[in-house]
Order: structure tokens, then C-alpha cells, then sequence
């Protein structure tokens, strides 16, 4: 699978970067929190050199991005119905600014706190705040707008 292969790469250019980096590390902050920006700008270097893909576009094995997204329910109208949100979710995401979208990435998928957040991405405090208030508030409008529209992603 080229993803997995990829993740075990960057995996790898993050620790061989932390112990090229290991002299510039402060024992004042948390050692996850430097280790996770490493590997998030490796990730995003990474992500800068490849072609953006569409979340509706099928991979090599033939399955969407947003397919990835579906429910394990049992009942076929809730599976539907979720995978439904979770294109409409995704095609709302994909709207929203870089910025918006990190910041509810690193909150949302890695569970941060807003302080490893501010840290990781070398931003103040209130400026992360502001951002996940705003990203937040961009998703629903845009995924509000979507619904309303009854226009597929």
C-alpha cells in the first residue's frame, strides 16, 4: 500500500531528523511536542511536493478518500446516510483554508490542546485560538451552505 509506505517513511526522516536536531531541542518544553512538529513539517514538505488529489478520485485500488469515511453501522440507510455527512463534511474541509484546516486537524484528529498546538506551529496562543474559532465557524457555514443547496460534494 503506497500511503502505509509513505507513512513509514516520513516515520523514519522523523527520527533521523530528531537526531540530526537532538543539540537544538530545550528540556524546558515537552519532547512530544517538538517531535510532533518535526514530523509535521516533514509531513508538510512532503505534501507540498505531491499533486493535490480529489477526495472523490479513486485510488490504485479503486476506493475514494471519502469512502474511507463510512460508518461500521449495521443498517444500510445509516450507512448511507453517514457516508453522505462525511462527503459533505470532506467537500467542506476541503474548502476551508490551510490554516483552518491544520489547526482542526492537530485539535480534532491529534487531540491537542490549544498550547501544543501553539507550540507546534510557532504561533501565539490567541492566534490559535482564533483560528479554530474561525475554522470552526467556516465548516458550518460552508457545510450548512451544502446542505441547503442539496449540492453534492
Amino acid at each position: 500500500m503506497k500511503e502505509q509506505a509513505t507513512a513509514e517513511d516520513l516515520f523514519q526522516q522523523t527520527w533521523l531528523r530528531l537526531m540530526e536536531k537532538i543539540g537544538r531541542y530545550d528540556a524546558r518544553l515537552s519532547f512530544e511536542t517538538w517531535m510532533f512538529a518535526v514530523a509535521r513539517n516533514l509531513a508538510i514538505d512532503h505534501l507540498r511536493r505531491q499533486r493535490t488529489a480529489s477526495l472523490d478520485a479513486p485510488d490504485e485500488f479503486g476506493v475514494a478518500p471519502v469512502e474511507r469515511l463510512a460508518s461500521d453501522a449495521q443498517d444500510a440507510l445509516h450507512r448511507l446516510l453517514e457516508y453522505e455527512r462525511g462527503q459533505l463534511l470532506a467537500a467542506a474541509i476541503s474548502e476551508l483554508a490551510v490554516i483552518h484546516r491544520e489547526v482542526l486537524s492537530l485539535r480534532f484528529e491529534e487531540e491537542m490542546k490549544l498550547e501544543q498546538i501553539a507550540e507546534v506551529t510557532g504561533l501565539p496562543l490567541s492566534t490559535v485560538k482564533s483560528r479554530l474559532s474561525r475554522a470552526l465557524e467556516n465548516l458550518r457555514i460552508e457545510a450548512e451552505s451544502r446542505f441547503r443547496r442539496g449540492r453534492k460534494p
